[in-house]
């Protein structure tokens, strides 16, 4: 299975704010326009958009924050794949690209991300990749997940 990030630009904008979630995980993502008008505020954010075979399947927001002037860390802060996209494998798969992706781009050893304890789903899936909870929580309450390069990661081959 292809798949390809491709940084949201003027070019595919319009068609990244038609993508949606379903019905019953609205409440765990903000959508698409929030994304990116918050990326637009603060440039520390990168949105981007997922493909297959060209076709537009779902959507991913990250960024490094610095804690302290020597240390900070890099967010997978949004990530989703839109409602007629899903089940098809495509979230396991471009999770698994992204991962590698930020690892890469920054040089980093640990990815963290945050989700809502009633998201099983998405709890489930971060945790077969090796995210594991930390025992914080972010500033919406949600729980925070970190993987670690050395010890924990587990990228499959989709």
């Amino acid at each position: 299975m292809d798949i390809i990030i491709r940084k949201v630009t003027k070019e595919n904008y319009r068609d990244a704010l038609a993508l949606h979630v379903a019905k019953e995980q609205k409440g765990f993502i903000e959508t698409t326009e929030e994304c990116l008008d918050e990326a637009k505020e603060l440039d520390l954010w990168r949105p981007v958009g997922i493909y297959h075979e060209n076709n537009l399947v779902g959507f991913a927001m990250y960024g490094f924050f610095r804690e302290e002037e020597s240390k900070g860390r890099v967010w997978l802060d949004r990530f989703m794949i839109a409602e007629e996209h899903q089940g098809k494998g495509y979230g396991k798969k471009s999770l698994d690209i992204l991962i590698e992706r930020l690892l890469n781009e920054y040089n980093c050893n640990e990815i963290f991300l945050s989700v809502y304890e009633s998201n099983v789903q998405a709890i489930n899936m971060y945790k077969h990749r090796g995210f594991k909870f930390n025992g914080e929580r972010d500033i919406n309450g949600e729980k925070v997940m970190v993987l670690k390069k050395e010890t924990d990661l587990k990228v499959s081959n989709y």
